[in-house]
């Protein structure tokens, strides 16, 4: 099996809704006609509008959009329910709340296994972040903290590189104090996609957007420059 992870920092349809193309993206990954896409919006307590922006947006696509709410289960068989799609989309919202209710309902376990299996695992911010082994989540108002991950995918990641300013030099400086692994930042509308746990592709939805790995350099860190191949070239 072809173990995938596509992680967003920021884009998809929950940000821009006339421009599909990193969802597109992840669909093809699956491989497969018709592929079933199941979204988890766990990380926004699966707010309603969220999920409702899920089911506009990908009813336009050919695929059999589904989701799963902690909150009101469609199902006993969680494991059953998600191993039986093709691709699974995790929103954004607070990264420390989505891994406590995962770990609680064993849903960590499970996409690992899906992962295992060949299930495409994909998501924006908080859906790309819980991939990693660490990452840089605002959990709480207005700081930034590092916080543990699943550990699927090595190394950290910090998304929103371009949108939230006080986000760079605070990854930097944790990165080079050794606080953090050494990782990838991704700007918004910048997608890595994972092959096993090699970094397979750096793309992206606008032209000029960018992805960086950061790891440390003596007493300070250092940045190189990935540049995404747009997707709409």
């Amino acid at each position: 099996m072809t173990r995938q992870i596509v992680a967003m920092g920021g884009g998809g349809f929950s940000v821009e809704s006339d421009n599909v193309l990193l969802d597109e993206y992840i669909i093809r990954q699956a491989g497969t006609e018709n592929p079933q896409v199941c979204f988890l919006p766990t990380a926004s307590g699966d707010a309603q509008e969220y999920v409702t922006s899920f089911y506009s947006a990908f009813g336009r696509f050919t695929c059999r959009p589904s989701h799963l709410s902690l909150f009101a289960l469609p199902t006993r068989d969680i494991e059953g329910f998600l191993l039986d799609k093709h691709v699974v989309y995790v929103g954004g919202g607070n990264t420390r709340s989505l891994l406590a209710l995962w770990r609680e309902w064993g849903i960590d376990a499970i996409l690992r296994k899906a992962w295992e299996r060949g299930v495409v695992l994909a998501g924006i911010s908080s859906g790309a972040v819980c991939w990693y082994e660490q990452g840089l989540s605002d959990y709480f108002p207005g700081e930034f903290n590092v916080l543990g991950c699943l550990g699927i995918l090595p190394g950290s990641f910090c998304p929103h590189y371009d949108s939230e300013p006080q986000r760079p030099p605070v990854y930097r400086d944790l990165v080079a104090r050794g606080e953090l692994p050494p990782g990838i930042a991704a700007e918004d509308r910048v997608a890595l996609h994972y092959v096993d746990t090699a970094l397979h592709a750096v793309v992206a939805s606008r032209p000029g957007a960018l992805a960086w790995r950061v790891s440390k350099d003596g007493d300070g860190c250092r940045e190189e420059r990935l540049d995404p191949r747009y997707l709409g070239a």
